[in-house]
């Protein structure tokens, strides 16, 4: 079984000073931490590259030479059987389905990130998508959250919005 903790946009320090604990436990208990974007500055890469099992992570939109110069705009890999793809933006949510399934033929399960709002579904030709939302950064959702799931016999298992709860 492979443990998997899916967070974006976490927009530090602009959004938030640092993750949430929860947050920080869950990347304890995670066997892959998946970055779909958005970090703003590299201290957070540095802190998850040296906390984390396994980081997979992309650069986002907010994010400087300095992060795109570590991280590549696509993430691709194979865990436990099931091929991963991992981007920053996959544009509007009319057509999302079909612009994936059409750049993402050869993958299973794509994580993106960019509009903070979670996402779950599954496209027409069978690719997961996942947007984990953002834990730092609501925007107008009503909470902040991150997925987990698992990966268990080549099939993803157990996924899991998760809310944080609201900063004071």
């Amino acid at each position: 079984m492979t443990r998997l903790l899916l967070i974006a946009d976490t927009h530090l320090p602009p959004r938030a000073k640092v993750l949430p604990d929860q947050v920080w436990r869950e990347v304890d208990a995670a066997d892959v931490v998946v970055h779909a974007g958005d970090w703003v500055e590299a201290a957070l890469l540095d802190e998850l590259e040296a906390r984390s099992e396994r980081l997979i992570g992309v650069w986002g939109n907010n994010d400087g030479p300095d992060l795109r110069s570590r991280l590549p705009e696509i993430a691709r890999a194979e865990l436990g059987g099931v091929r991963l793809a991992v981007i920053h933006e996959t544009g509007g949510k009319q057509g999302r389905e079909r612009r994936c399934d059409d750049r993402f033929p050869d993958t299973d399960v794509l994580v993106f990130g960019h509009s903070h709002i979670p996402w779950d579904t599954v496209t027409p030709n069978g690719l997961r998508l996942l947007n984990p939302g953002s834990p730092t950064d609501r925007r107008r959702q009503p909470f902040c959250t991150y997925q987990t799931a698992e990966i268990r016999d080549g099939e993803l298992r157990d996924v899991a919005l998760h809310e944080l709860p609201l900063r004071l």
